[in-house]
């Protein structure tokens, strides 16, 4: 079913039309004459018909939510990224290993999310600690929303820290 403006003479009219096979052919067939075009106008019986009709189709509905300010908008954060390697990272046994490693140290952050942000940053979009840190402002990734910028120059100057007794 549509809706098709018929013309006759200088007057248009609204009607509701379906299509039918017959005959192996198209034919048009008019399911109800809703009046001219401009009355229907005038009068916001048309948009009365579409308001009401709105409301047995759910993406219409929504639609609408949204135009008179009903709806929350929010922005999508890719999650995709963090969480295949996140896995992969654990199953690794990364965050043991580099808790082994600073034993003994006292870093006042999270310095092993701080290098999963870094190592992230460099499979996904290689750049710079500065870029990692803007980076990370739009991925989600759990454990990262309180690292600074230092925290990141910090910890990739523990790793580049040369290894003791010749290891």
């Amino acid at each position: 079913m549509f809706l098709r403006v018929q013309r006759n003479g200088s007057r248009e009219y609204l009607l509701i039309v379906e299509n039918q096979r017959i005959d192996g052919r198209i034919r048009q067939r008019v399911l109800h004459r809703l009046g001219r075009l401009d009355r229907l106008q005038q009068s916001g019986a048309l948009d009365g018909l579409i308001q009401s009709m709105s409301r047995f189709s759910d993406k219409l509905a929504v639609l609408g939510a949204h135009n008179t300010g009903q709806s929350e908008t929010g922005t999508a954060v890719p999650l995709g990224p963090a969480m295949v390697f996140e896995r992969l990272w654990q199953q690794l046994q990364l965050p043991g290993i580099l808790g082994q490693l600073l034993a003994g140290r006292r870093f006042e952050f999270a310095l092993e999310r701080a290098v999963f942000l870094t190592v992230l940053h460099r499979l996904c979009a290689p750049g710079s600690d500065r870029a990692a840190e803007q980076w990370r402002q739009d991925h989600r990734i759990e454990g990262t929303q309180t690292l600074a910028l230092h925290h990141l120059y910090r910890a990739m100057a523990w790793l580049g820290e040369p290894l003791p007794g010749g290891e």
